[in-house]
């Protein structure tokens, strides 16, 4: 024992400490990487919000031309500052923050360079369903929460008017959409700049928009301070908002249209070869090209093709494989008959799900989530369901969206969309990384950057159904491998318009061909790939290789495989990209053999 007040043991002696090289590297990368988030906070403030740490001035969206001007040439800086650092000097760890922080650096400058600034997405994830979002994330619990919203909720308008500058000055370089996505563009903004709604909110009415949502769910609804403030923002949606999305409407209407492109492949665009190949390595996290994808699509549909086959064998319909699509897409048995009783439906799955959680994972995050209902009057151009992180303040829970229109899910659906969106999926995986405070921030916060990792985690996630013993009809097989086709498809159906000149009735009758899916939604996921490309391309080859991960580790380990253990492990890695990630699970796997040698 030591005296009081006698200084105590070494705990990093001399020949313990990092070599001064070592030393230097380590301190360069740790004021990058925080400066880089101090750069994302202040260029992309929702990101800033959503990772629980807003900035004080109200502004949650960036889009001005000149703001990406200057976003590109301060990355463009930060690329040669990170080239400089010693990478062999940093321990494994620090590696993985170097190539991540290197990766984001290196995206910015390049998709600034092919003008993805100023062909920003239109449909279905246009600029009025990102405010969506926004708003869905938000609270309006006390007067001063409720104030604060207001003030953000004031500066929209602007982002709607920095989103049609961007198409403005693309369209005076030359730069022309497809003429089906300005269409359905076009509705979704007319959607909610007309119609019979209250006051100024359009079809949707004010008081039934995604922005007067924290009111609605406020339980201090009641209270003098949250009322003066519900009035204030039916001021600003119906003075505001709903005219500056007018606005972007006439300039969609009147400048782009005329001269939109009866084409649909992004290649024939500006630059576009350069924009695809982009937008493939940052939505892939890999170096595949554009045609090995698609060759790979094309495999994945055929090898799936058989595998369902078997399984229309099973119910009944042995070499009437297509008859059994058909029958799954069409009998109304497989249909929820309103949107509320598809949402109570889901509910039911996941609370199912919820049960079974314990016995696949250790960690568990501290933020749950709910389920709720899409407008039924804008779920026509909207995926059947998508997952809306909870913030990482735990302000609110996560939701999981589905569809208004019970059409567009099909009971078969209904055990893998609650997988791959609530838990374990996207809902439980986000929040897991928010916790993962011994990340730089930048880590934490940038995960949407890392597509194929999370979409891929997601499809794994499916899987899970099986070993949960979620799967027990030949119809909710199906269902889970139906799916998987879904997103096998989208990596033949994706290349297939913007390489290999598949026109837009072709990709839907591959989709059809192949899958049970009722044709509204496979033509609103074809017009996605039209309008989003490469954005669809992370799934099946995200999916793909977390299965081959877990098949690995299987092998390896044997009886002493623990899938607890194992899913703790890569929900540890945070948002990586997929060679990284097999880094990850390679070196684990390494330790723990040694550990039984």
């Amino acid at each position: 024992m030591r005296e009081t007040g006698q200084p105590g043991p070494v705990s990093n002696p001399a020949s313990n400490r990092p070599a001064p090289a070592a030393r230097d590297a380590l301190g360069a990368l740790g004021a990058l990487a925080e400066r880089w988030w101090q750069f994302q906070r202040r260029e992309f403030p929702f990101t800033a919000f959503l990772a629980g740490q807003p900035n004080a001035d109200p502004t949650m969206f960036r889009e001005a031309p000149a703001d990406h001007e200057r976003r590109a040439a301060e990355a463009a800086s930060m690329r040669q500052e990170i080239a400089a650092i010693d990478f062999c000097a940093l321990t494994p760890a620090e590696r993985i923050t170097h190539r991540m922080l290197e990766r984001e650096i290196a995206d910015l400058v390049e998709q600034h360079a092919v003008l993805s600034h100023l062909r920003p997405w239109l449909l279905p994830a246009g600029p009025e369903f990102t405010t969506f979002f926004f708003a869905n994330s938000c609270q309006a619990g006390t007067a001063a929460d409720a104030h604060t919203y207001v003030e953000r909720l004031a500066t929209l308008p602007a982002f709607f008017a920095d989103v049609s500058a961007c198409l403005a000055e693309g369209h005076a370089r030359g730069l022309r959409f497809p003429r089906v996505v300005l269409t359905g563009a076009l509705a979704n903004l007319r959607q909610i700049t007309t119609g019979a709604g209250a006051g100024g909110g359009g079809a949707l009415g004010t008081e039934a928009s995604p922005w007067f949502g924290p009111f609605k769910r406020s339980p201090a609804a009641a209270q003098p301070g949250v009322m003066r403030e519900a009035e204030r923002a039916r001021s600003v949606i119906e003075q505001g908002i709903v005219p500056a999305i007018g606005r972007l409407a006439e300039r969609v209407e009147r400048e782009l249209m005329p001269h939109a492109r009866d084409s649909i492949a992004c290649t024939e665009d500006v630059l576009g070869a350069e924009y695809y190949s982009c937008w493939v390595r940052h939505f892939t996290t890999t170096t595949l090209e554009p045609r090995a994808i698609h060759a790979l699509g094309l495999a994945e549909v055929a090898r799936l093709d058989a595998e369902m086959a078997e399984v229309a064998r099973e119910a009944g319909y042995a070499g009437r494989l297509a008859e059994y699509r058909r029958f799954l897409a069409e009998d109304p048995q497989f249909f929820a008959t309103t949107g509320e009783a598809l949402r109570e439906r889901l509910q039911v799955v996941a609370k199912t799900i919820d049960g079974k959680i314990p016995s696949f994972f250790g960690r568990l995050p501290r933020t749950s989530y709910g389920i709720e209902s899409l407008p039924a009057a804008t779920s026509a151009r909207l995926p059947p369901a998508y997952a809306q992180p909870n913030p990482a303040d735990g302000s609110r829970s996560g939701i999981f969206w589905v569809s208004g229109l019970p059409q567009m899910v099909p009971t078969t659906m209904h055990v893998p969309l609650a997988l791959h969106e609530g838990w374990p999926g996207h809902l439980m995986h986000i929040a897991l990384m928010q916790e993962q405070t011994a990340l730089p921030a930048f880590r934490r916060a940038n995960f949407t950057k890392y597509s194929a990792c999370l979409e891929g985690w997601a499809l794994y996630s499916e899987t899970l159904g099986l070993d949960m013993g979620l799967y027990q009809t030949p119809h909710q097989h199906f269902g889970r491998l139906d799916m998987e086709m879904w997103r096998a498809c989208r990596l033949a159906v994706d290349t297939g318009i913007h390489l290999e000149g598949w026109n837009r009735e072709r990709a839907i009758d591959f989709m059809l061909a192949h899958l049970s899916l009722p044709r509204v939604t496979v033509e609103a996921e074809v017009d996605r790939y039209i309008a989003m490309p490469a954005q669809a391309l992370g799934y099946q080859i995200g999916g793909l290789k977390f299965r081959e991960l877990r098949r690995r580790a299987e092998q390896r380990l044997g009886e002493r495989f623990d899938i607890r253990a194992y899913h703790d492990q890569l929900m540890a890695a945070g948002p990586v990209t997929l060679p990284v990630l097999e880094e990850v699970v390679d070196g684990w796997l390494d330790e723990r053999v040694g550990q039984a040698a």
